[in-house]
């Protein structure tokens, strides 16, 4: 999951490597579909933990065997595309591996200097830049409680005016820790990871920033803490260079190709890391799901999959897909569901909260979100008798350009950086005063540190859902199954010859 958010990116797609999309007004050969609940229990029944875990431990190898990661514009990422394109080929979808190209921030200088020790200071993306030299002020350290930074009050009791603020990541957006910080007068911030053993890279503040912000890692953090009121020197610049990644789209052959179902998942890990959880769980409960259903399912709707590239520097993949699409095009999508960290550690049941009833006001998704929504809900509450809680669409992941199109979104999420409370450890087990995640963004998540209880119980939701829609979107946009529609044409047929002529009273 990015911890990038409302980053533009410019993007050329390759026309020889895409899918020809443009809509065909009638559905596709496909064989008489099976009802909704019996293609979905089928489904389900077939998509299994020991299936989606033998594609993890591809994601691990491939990491393991080009420098520990699956970032993109590596040689671990472009495997994971081979990987899963190969699949997807021999069940026999059609496939394509669509470029774009994407800035890369390039670091010039990354540092905090407190007397004669260095520390690495990455500057987070969209961070404005200091001059040659960096800037200079006494270290002031914000108080460590359960939202440090996230209010205006944790600034109070001491003087920020020129000053650099240390804030511990945590509990809100960066871009609030920094505007807070700010607006106390501070000239840089520091944020210090709330995670061992990974560094701050890869990350934004997810809008244009006030004063330079970079970030450090957990340990140099809590030494930095301990030189409160010195000297301390940020020096922060870069510059960017464009580079190329692909994305991994494939849709079934069978099913109107005017109505499509539409999930997905990223593809990418951050460079600390393989991603396992973050995002190997996703796009492996995805694959194993395509594999099952296969390239010419006995559905009415056609099902296209997508595996993103480029989400861990902010959304690229996906964003830039959307956007290449016609207006006809898009119309063409009845709807897209999206999985991001489905089998974290200390998991959560998260489903995004598509009529925002959480009260939080992040808003709700487009019309179809709240459907969605209740099918996830439904699914996981009944069939396996967890619990969910809603999460909001915050931007963090690749549904964002979906939405802001119109097109209704939902899916699954298990947690990141963000502590379980007592509440959820009675509901779901786990630690409380944990993150979901503990490895988020860092070395930790590989395969060792995965619940494969949740995996599971979210890849067979995620299949349900997958297969329900691709028999059905009534209740999302009104386009009933196949055997409705013909149901309803018999009726009106046999209505129509059983209407009795219509005569004129005869005159005296």
């Amino acid at each position: 999951m990015s911890a990038r958010t409302g980053i533009r990116r410019a993007v050329v797609f390759a026309a020889s490597a895409s899918l020809a999309l443009v809509a065909v007004p009638t559905a596709g050969a496909a064989p008489t579909a099976l009802d909704g609940p019996q293609l979905a229990k089928k489904l389900t029944k077939n998509v299994t933990l020991e299936g989606v875990n033998r594609h993890l431990i591809a994601f691990q190898r491939i990491a393991d065997r080009n420098n520990g990661n699956r970032a993109a514009g590596t040689s671990g990422y472009d495997a994971s595309v081979d990987y899963v394109a190969g699949k997807l080929r021999g069940a026999g979808f059609d496939v394509s591996t669509p470029e774009f190209t994407y800035p890369v921030q390039i670091t010039d200088a990354a540092t905090a200097k407190v007397g004669t020790t260095t520390y690495e200071n990455i500057p987070l993306e969209l961070s404005p830049q200091t001059p040659v030299g960096g800037v200079t002020g006494p270290l002031r350290v914000v108080p460590e409680d359960g939202t440090p930074g996230c209010e205006a009050t944790d600034f109070a009791g001491q003087d920020f005016t020129g000053a650099v603020a240390l804030i511990r990541r945590g509990a809100c957006t960066f871009d609030i820790k920094h505007r807070n910080a700010a607006a106390a007068g501070a000239i840089a911030v520091i944020i210090a990871n709330n995670v061992p053993d990974a560094k701050l890279s890869g990350v934004t503040l997810g809008a244009p920033g006030v004063v330079p912000t970079g970030g450090v890692t957990q340990a140099d953090g809590t030494a930095l803490a301990g030189l409160a009121g010195q000297p301390v020197t940020v020096d922060l610049r870069y510059h960017e260079e464009d580079r190329i990644s692909r994305n991994v789209i494939a849709q079934t052959k069978t099913g109107r190709k005017d109505n499509v179902v539409f999930a997905g998942a990223h593809l990418d890990s951050v460079e600390n890391g393989a991603g396992i959880n973050d995002n190997g769980t996703g796009s492996a409960g995805l694959l194993e799901t395509a594999l099952q259903l296969g390239g010419k399912p006995k559905v009415d709707n056609a099902v296209r999959f997508g595996w993103w590239g480029a989400e861990e520097l902010g959304l690229v993949g996906s964003t830039e897909y959307v956007r290449s699409l016609t207006f006809e095009q898009q119309l063409d999508i009845a709807l897209y569901l999206n999985f991001d960290m489905i089998g974290s550690p200390n998991a959560g049941y998260f489903v995004y909260d598509g009529d925002d009833s959480d009260g939080v006001g992040a808003g709700a998704g487009p019309y179809g979100s709240a459907q969605i929504e209740k099918a996830f809900v439904d699914y996981l509450q009944v069939e396996k008798k967890v619990q969910t809680e809603g999460t909001d669409f915050s931007g963090r992941s690749d549904y964002g350009e979906f939405i802001a199109n119109g097109i209704p979104a939902g899916g699954l999420f298990t947690g990141a950086e963000v502590l379980k409370t007592e509440a959820q450890v009675a509901k779901w087990g786990g630690t409380a005063g944990v993150a979901y995640d503990p490895n988020y963004h860092g070395p930790g998540d590989n395969l060792g540190n995965v619940d494969r209880k949740a995996l599971d119980r979210n890849s067979d939701a995620l299949a349900w859902v997958t297969a329900s829609y691709a028999v059905s979107t009534e209740d999302v946009n009104g386009v009933p199954p196949r055997a409705k529609r013909a149901d309803a044409r018999a009726a009106a047929k046999t209505r129509a010859l059983h209407v009795e002529p219509h005569t004129h009273a005869e005159t005296a």
